[in-house]
């Protein structure tokens, strides 16, 4: 296999597992999510086995479901993107570092400046994940009694990204010249001010800090929803989709790089990434007594909530024995939503089976040996069904340490997994160009 059809891996840490037992395993850390020194263990660990990036999630709201279910969370508590990255930084050379900030509840010169801050404390490795955040508790926390309809947000986030890149594109590359002698410190021709006036931001700049050593940290989405896919196709190198199947795998695939190629975008500047929940064992056998140990640890409390967050619509009060009812259209993730309803009709699931399946994680799940995970990506690869993965761990430290020593080796003997970094930065190491600065060329002085 050539060298340019290679895996790309994330690791999804935050919460450092999406299941929501994680924190019961026997031998988990209880408080990973809010102990530094284990995030700097598994960070590292990470680097070790050569991953691209450490992604982030985050949310706006303690107060984001019943108090049963949340007295059981995990995320009840955990750190600021921005601070653990940055501090993250300086344990780490190689590997990325992606945050998330909403375009719903930030302000874009905020997130313009601590993203190119972020990228040049770690020498070029910041990657932003770009979200439209639903949460009616988040829209509370912000001075707003409900939350921005579905449509809206997905406008008011293309106009976002406009005005943080070109608040990065402020300075050209050589506008700080420092030039002791003549007591000049940047050059005023080199500086450009934006003066975005647009039908949701008015932004003057410039942005007061440099351009980003990569000129843009790496520009990650999630959403897969119709806008959400139009909004990668425009804007995202790293599409992190939450997909199911194979087959559907591929039809998204096909789908974000057919709309980017024909807005003029080389659809390869493009790398899609499904997350995946990967549980290993000595045999298939063992993978699977694992998931169902950690399964059984789910309590109804949290698997109800986290079905009623997937769905948009609260199903508590339906007999939990029973089988899903038809569910209306809300103002959350579609995507999300159909993906749930589609699992509870084709299964012919109960409530509460279903519950437990979600608060599992309903999506992409791989079980089983390392011989047999390795086969699975590959058949992802190299039938286009994704450029790699955003790796979840199951718990943890065991389930890191399982994918990092026993399927990393096994993809890097088949080829189709890196042995050391490409580069320095996380661009370098995804194999994605520096975008040009729009307002200068570098040929300029």
């Amino acid at each position: 296999m050539s060298a340019a059809k290679q895996l790309k891996l994330g690791a999804f840490m935050r919460p450092v597992s999406i299941h929501t037992a994680a924190w019961r395993y026997p031998g988990a850390i209880p408080d990973a999510n809010f102990n530094l020194p284990a995030l700097k263990q598994f960070i590292q660990k990470l680097e070790q086995g050569k991953f691209d990036a450490f992604f982030m999630a985050d949310h706006l709201a303690v107060l984001n479901m019943p108090i049963a279910a949340l007295k059981r969370s995990h995320t009840v508590t955990s750190f600021e993107p921005f601070t653990l990255l940055s501090a993250l930084a300086t344990v780490t050379e190689h590997i990325g570092l992606i945050a998330t900030a909403s375009t719903t509840y930030e302000a874009p010169y905020h997130v313009a400046r601590r993203f190119a801050s972020l990228d040049h404390i770690s020498g070029g490795r910041a990657g932003w994940n770009i979200v439209t955040t639903y949460n009616p508790d988040a829209a509370l926390n912000f001075g707003l009694e409900e939350e921005i309809e579905h449509g809206e947000r997905y406008k008011r986030a293309r106009e976002f990204y406009d005005v943080v890149t070109g608040l990065w594109d402020s300075f050209a590359d050589d506008a700080f010249v420092r030039d002791v002698d003549a007591g000049i410190y940047f050059d005023p021709a080199r500086m450009h001010v934006l003066n975005h006036k647009g039908p949701y931001f008015s932004v003057r700049g410039p942005l007061n800090i440099a351009r980003p050593i990569q000129g843009y940290p790496v520009i990650v989405q999630a959403g897969a929803s119709e806008a959400g896919r139009q909004l990668a196709a425009e804007t995202a190198e790293v599409v992190f989709a939450g997909i199911g199947s194979l087959e559907t795998g591929k039809a998204l695939f096909a789908d974000i790089k057919s709309r980017a190629r024909a807005i003029g975008r080389d659809p390869n500047s493009i790398k899609i990434l499904p997350g995946a929940l990967v549980v290993v064992g000595e045999t298939v056998e063992a993978a699977q007594a694992k998931l169902a140990h950690l399964n059984s640890l789910i309590h109804y409390d949290s698997g109800i909530n986290s079905l009623n967050l997937a769905l948009g619509y609260d199903v508590s009060s339906f007999d939990p024995d029973g089988p899903l009812p038809e569910i209306p259209e809300t103002n959350g993730s579609h995507t999300g939503r159909d993906r749930v309803i589609a699992l509870a009709r084709s299964e012919n699931l109960t409530i509460r089976q279903l519950a437990q399946r979600v608060a599992s994680y309903g999506g992409l799940i791989f079980v089983g040996t390392p011989q047999a995970i390795a086969d699975e990506m590959e058949q992802w690869l190299t039938e286009d069904g994704s450029d790699g993965f955003n790796i979840m761990f199951p718990f943890l430290p065991e389930g890191l340490n399982d994918f990092v020593d026993q399927v990393i080796p096994e993809l890097q003997q088949r080829g189709i997994f890196r042995k050391e970094y490409e580069g320095k930065t996380l661009r370098e190491n995804l194999g994605l160009a520096r975008p040009a600065n729009r307002f200068f060329t570098t040929a300029e002085v």
